[in-house]
């Protein structure tokens, strides 16, 4: 509620609400900058890696190297999400050290972090890569690939089958993600941020 009266605030210049939200200004303006997109920023540069639902994690996997040792992206910056099944690093953590220290990993922002897509609701990391790999209740299958398209706020490396997401999300989708212009990093969240004009 606050977001979107923030929001509201921004477009109206009316800031009268902000003492009565009881929020520090800086937090404010803050939540301003993660929620608030320009024109023309629809939302962080995809890449899209076209491959089998069965090799997404693989590819994903690849991806997260790549990203961290040849781009150099900090470890605490990337998370690798799945859409189907838990990855490998997830379970043997979650097994080995509890559940607890799991989320401990996620909030110390020291490593990569592994997860579900339906575990991350409401999170973000800056660089994002999503292995579409399959999806256990298609029923909740848009909602799932939503969330993992919208969890980035600087880098989203999509990794999966485009006819399945096209399935899934749609034929606008599909194209949004597997065009030239998307992959160089255009933007892409028309669901998520609100734009100032």
């Amino acid at each position: 509620m606050v977001a979107e009266q923030l929001v509201l605030a921004l477009v109206t210049h009316s800031f009268s609400w902000v003492a009565v939200a009881g929020h520090s200004f800086t937090a404010i303006c803050l939540t301003v900058i993660d929620l608030v997109v320009p024109d023309g920023l629809e939302g962080p540069p995809v890449r899209f890696i076209a491959c089998s639902s069965e090799d997404a994690v693989d590819v994903a996997n690849d991806e997260v190297v790549r990203l961290t040792e040849d781009e150099n992206w900090p470890l605490g910056s990337v998370v690798l999400l799945t859409t189907y099944h838990r990855h490998p690093v997830q379970l043997e953590i979650v097994e080995r050290r509890g559940s607890d220290a799991y989320w401990d990993d996620f909030f110390a922002e020291d490593d990569v972090f592994y997860g579900h897509v339906l575990g991350f609701k409401g999170l973000e990391r800056p660089v994002v890569v999503l292995a579409v790999d399959g999806f256990r209740d298609i029923a909740r299958a848009r909602e799932m690939l939503y969330v993992g398209l919208s969890r980035a706020r600087t880098l989203l490396v999509v990794c999966g089958d485009p006819d399945l997401i096209a399935e899934v999300g749609g034929e606008a989708v599909r194209r949004r993600l597997t065009s030239r212009g998307r992959q160089s990093g255009s933007g892409l969240c028309p669901w998520g941020a609100q734009r100032l004009h």
